[in-house]
C-alpha cells in the first residue's frame, strides 16, 4: 500500500510530505530555521512506534542533538537515529531532509548496535554512501509515483542497502575483535528470510541453510556469534508478530488460537507460556491492556 500525505506545518515554517511503501515510511521535510524538541519524536523500546530512522540531508544543514552530543548534518550526509532515546533536531534556513523509517527487524540490528551506529553520521564521500545516497534520494523524490507491485520490492531494497551500510559502520566505525562483515551481511539476509517465512511451518535451520546454499552448521555459527540460536530468534520474531496481530483494533482482532497457529505454535498452551515468558503477561491480558 502507498499512502501520500503532504501538509503545510506552521510550526516548521514549511511542508512535510509522507509516502508509505509497505513497511517503509518516507518523509520529506522542507523548512526554515526551527527547533524540533524530543516530544515530537516517537521514543520507547516497546511502543508500537519503535523503528529505525535514517536521515538524509538534501540541502541546508541540520543539527542533531542526542546523548549529550551535537552532530552537524550537511548536504549528502546520512545519519542513523537512536529512537530509543530522545533527540532534538535544529534546522537551518532552506533545510530539506528525507527520513526513511523501517521496523527494527528490517535491518536485523540489536539495540546496542543501533546506539553505536547513531554515534556519528555517515559522510557522503565513503564508498558505500556514494552508492546509497543517490538511490535513496531518487526514491524519496519519486515515492508517490511507483506502481503498487514495485513498492514492497523497493522497501526491501532500501532495507538491504541500509543493512549493508549499518554492517559496514559496525565493522569499521568501532572495530571489535573477530568482526566479520561478510558474516554480518549473511546473517542480516537470513533474518530477512526468516521474517518473510514466519508463517511457514517448515521454517527450520535446514530449510534456511538450503535457501542460502550453506551448511546447517554455518547457520548455527552465525547466530552463535550474536549470543543466540536460530530457534530462539525464530521464536522471538514469531512472538513479536503475534503481539502485533493482537494489537489490532477490537473490530479487526483475530481469535487468539488463530494467531498462535498462524505463526507456528501448534499448541495454544505452549504459545501462552512463551508469550508470558517474553512479555510478562498472557496473550489475553496483553489484548485487554491495549483495550483499556
Amino acid at each position: 500500500m502507498s499512502v501520500t500525505q503532504s501538509t503545510a506545518d506552521p510550526q516548521l515554517g514549511g511542508t512535510v510530505t509522507i509516502h508509505r511503501l509497505g513497511p517503509l515510511c518516507v518523509t520529506t521535510t522542507e523548512s526554515g530555521p526551527v527547533e524540533i524538541p524530543p516530544a515530537a519524536h516517537a521514543i520507547g523500546r516497546f511502543t508500537a512506534d519503535d523503528h529505525i530512522t535514517v536521515l538524509l540531508q538534501v540541502s541546508g544543514c541540520v543539527f542533531l542533538d542526542q546523548n549529550d552530543r551535537r552532530t552537524l548534518l550537511g548536504p549528502g550526509c546520512l545519519a542513523f537515529t537512536d529512537t530509543t532515546r530522545p533527540y532534538t533536531l535544529i534546522r537551518g534556513d532552506g533545510s530539506r531532509t528525507h527520513a526513511f523509517r523501517l521496523p527494527p527487524h528490517s535491518l536485523g540490528l540489536r539495540e546496542a548496535d543501533r546506539r553505536r551506529i547513531a554515534e556519528a553520521p555517515v559522510p557522503p564521500d565513503t564508498e558505500t554512501a556514494a552508492l546509497v545516497v543517490p538511490f535513496l534520494s531518487r526514491l524519496a523524490d519519486r515515492a508517490g509515483g511507483y506502481a503498487p507491485h514495485l513498492r514492497p520490492l523497493l522497501a526491501r531494497n532500501v532495507a538491504d542497502l541500509l543493512a549493508t551500510l549499518a554492517a559496514e559502520r559496525l565493522a569499521h566505525g568501532t572495530p571489535r575483535a573477530g568482526a566479520d562483515p561478510a558474516g554480518t551481511l549473511l546473517r542480516l539476509r537470513i533474518k530477512g528470510f526468516i521474517e518473510d517465512h514466519l508463517t511457514d511451518p517448515d521454517l527450520t535451520p535446514r530449510t534456511i541453510a538450503a535457501a542460502h546454499h550453506i551448511s546447517v552448521r554455518h547457520v548455527h555459527r552465525l547466530f552463535q556469534a550474536e549470543g543466540t540460536t536460530v530457534g530462539r530468534w525464530i521464536r522471538h520474531r514469531r512472538l513479536e508478530a503475534c503481539r502485533r496481530a493482537l494489537g489490532r483494533p477490537a473490530r479487526d482482532a483475530p481469535v487468539l488460537t488463530a494467531v498462535a497457529h498462524r505463526y507456528g505454535f501448534t499448541s495454544y498452551s505452549h504459545f501462552s507460556r512463551a508469550f508470558r515468558a517474553a512479555y510478562g503477561m498472557s496473550p489475553s491480558e496483553w489484548r485487554g491492556r491495549l483495550g483499556e
